[in-house]
Order: C-alpha cells, then structure tokens, then sequence
C-alpha cells in the first residue's frame, strides 16, 4: 500500500489578494493565475459538502466552483474589493447563491415571496465602509514592512486560508505544529506593527 504524498501548493506571488486583483483587470495574466491557485481550492475546500446529494445531478462541486470562477473572471474589471478577504467572500457569496439555486431548481420550489420593506439592509454604511478601506489601508502598510517569509506565511494564512499542514508543507517546515508557531509569530509581528 502506497500513501500518497498531498500535492504542494503554489504561492506564485506574496503580494496581497487586492493586489493581485488589480494587476489581473489590467490584463496581467501572472496576476490571474496566482489569484486561481490561491482562491480555488480554498473555494473548493469551502464547498465541498455543501451542494446537497439530490442536487448533485449533472453537475459536483467542482464544477459548481469552476462555473463560480469564470463567473468572477468575467466580472473582474468591475470587481472592486475594498477589504482583507473580499476576494474570497465574493466567491463564496457566489457559490452559496449558485448552491441555494441549484436546491431550488431540484425541489420546484414556487417563486420567492417579496421581501417586507422593514428588513434590514446587510450592506455596510458609509462609515462602515471608510472604516474597512481606512483599516485595509494600514493592514497592507503593515504587511509591506514584515519580512518577506513572515509575510508569506501571513497571506498564506488570511488571505489564501491554507490550513497549517498546507503551510507547513509548502514552507517546509518540519510540523505542522512548527507551521502553527510560525504563522502565530509572524501574526503577532504584523499585530504589533498595526498597533502602531
């Protein structure tokens, strides 16, 4: 019996997801390709068991994430984040309202009812927003003034949501605990710098 060896992941670039992104609508496809490795099988992992087995037709979770995707990458140059994370919240916002469609359509459900004017809206305030892009702001001045390793491991870590054994792995580090204590020091230094 043979085990199999997990297959390394790829970080083709340290620099921030938003980053990426702005590099990808300009038409950089070293850009694309890095925001691919590092937002699929993060997406992947989100989804898998979340399309329930009646609604798993023709159609698995792979395929979900990959209609998701391209979905995404015809968007892309009217996508504008404004936040940590903002990149992968899209993406899962996206595959639970392509999974919410996908039961809807196995179970015929009547049309939805209209909503009642009272509800509350979920879009952040104006304030709440210049919050969040006043915050990103230091976070990415923050990170620019980490060392290189221990920035990597911190966008690795937030950004890409790798999972200590995957970092573990593609830093080449002797455990996953080691992987833990790196990622932890390297949070503390970028936490310290933030207080600042």
């Amino acid at each position: 019996m043979t085990t199999e060896e997990p297959e390394r992941p790829i970080l083709l670039s340290d620099a921030p997801t938003i980053d990426l992104v702005v590099r990808a609508k300009t038409g950089d496809d070293q850009a694309v390709e890095a925001l691919l490795q590092r937002c699929v099988p993060a997406l992947k992992r989100w989804a898998h068991g979340k399309l329930p087995q009646a609604a798993r037709g023709a159609q698995d979770t792979d395929d979900l994430v990959q209609n998701v995707v391209m979905q995404w990458l015809r968007r892309l140059p009217q996508f504008e984040p404004t936040q940590v994370g903002a990149t992968m919240a899209y993406l899962r916002r996206s595959a639970l309202n392509r999974i919410r469609d996908e039961v809807r359509r196995m179970t015929r459900q009547p049309p939805p009812s209209e909503l009642s004017h009272d509800v509350p809206s979920e879009a952040p305030t104006q304030l709440e927003l210049a919050i969040q892009s006043e915050d990103y702001d230091r976070y990415r001045a923050a990170l620019m003034q980490l060392r290189q390793r221990d920035r990597e491991l911190v966008l690795a870590r937030i950004e890409a949501e790798w999972n200590a054994a995957e970092i573990a792995l593609y830093f080449d580090l002797p455990s996953v605990d080691a992987a833990r204590m790196a990622i932890l020091r390297a949070m503390r230094q970028l936490a310290r710098l933030l207080e600042t």
